[in-house]
């Protein structure tokens, strides 16, 4: 069973308030980015042991607390799975805000699903991702939504970005979702996310934004140049994605945005939605 785990990109980050679990409100239109990391699962052969091999960008940590191999104990324990094989090759960065760690964990859970013949439904397999982190469940059904509370609870958007242009630029930057959120005070958001992206996309320059971009970039002000080269190239729409530190821009209409003169370590992935 092999599959692709896809990134995803936040259109508007509103941080609205404190919960009393200790996470935040959030308001937020995620949708899916075609930079994928790849995930083939296998039963395990004899000896029969459960194993995660990993490649491509290097994931800190033991692999036993891998979200791959976490989705596969949940699913074990609840349908008394026989050992498996992972192996997973990580190409969206890490620490990024565009998901992927989680993107890999939703994957899995379809992967076992089929793989199994479980027939589980979309949203018993929410239910399961929500364990395992707010933004997994987003990747179950993986289509443009409308999330709020933790980030994990949708409404279905009218939203049609296919074929526009996408460049997204990682700087290698490592920002912590702790620190993200601590430099951030929650507060009710200054437009209306669904109906300012009902507007003209040469209107969400001035009406959606990203709480975390405000709140970061006076500390990493990397972040404010790739937005400005952005801008500069002819995008239309410029964020940070998530916590960061990934910034996107959207090109309507052209084959594919232009090339910018960036550092070699920076990571980059141009296409269209």
């Amino acid at each position: 069973m092999l599959v692709f785990p896809n990134a995803k990109l936040n259109l508007g980050l509103y941080i609205t308030g404190q919960r009393p679990d200790g996470f935040r409100n959030l308001e937020s239109v995620f949708v899916p980015l075609p930079w994928c990391d790849a995930l083939e699962v296998l039963p395990a052969s004899e000896p029969a042991e459960t194993t995660l091999t990993l490649t491509g960008i290097p994931i800190p940590g033991d692999p036993s607390t891998n979200l791959c191999h976490r989705a596969y104990e949940l699913l074990r324990v609840d349908f008394n799975l026989p050992p498996v094989r992972q192996y997973l090759h990580k190409v969206v960065p890490i620490g990024a805000g565009l998901g992927g760690g989680s993107a890999d964990a939703a994957f899995a859970l379809r992967a076992l699903n089929d793989l199994y013949e479980l027939n589980l439904s979309v949203e018993i397999l929410v239910g399961y991702a929500r364990q395992l982190g707010s933004d997994c469940a987003f990747f179950i059904a993986n289509k443009p939504v409308f999330a709020y509370e933790k980030g994990d609870v949708f409404e279905e958007v009218s939203l049609n970005l296919t074929g526009t242009g996408c460049k997204v630029v990682y700087p290698g930057l490592h920002i912590s979702t702790a620190e993200a959120y601590s430099r951030v005070t929650p507060r009710p958001p200054r437009h209306d996310l669904r109906e300012a992206l009902r507007q003209p996309l040469e209107t969400w320059r001035e009406t959606i934004s990203n709480d975390f971009e405000d709140a970061l970039t006076p500390f990493y002000p990397v972040l404010g140049e790739i937005k400005e080269q952005l801008y500069a190239a002819g995008a239309t729409y410029v964020s940070l994605s998530g916590s960061g530190s990934a910034v996107y821009g959207l090109f309507p209409g052209l084959e594919l945005p232009p090339k910018l003169a960036l550092p070699a370590a920076y990571l980059v992935w141009d296409g269209r939605l």
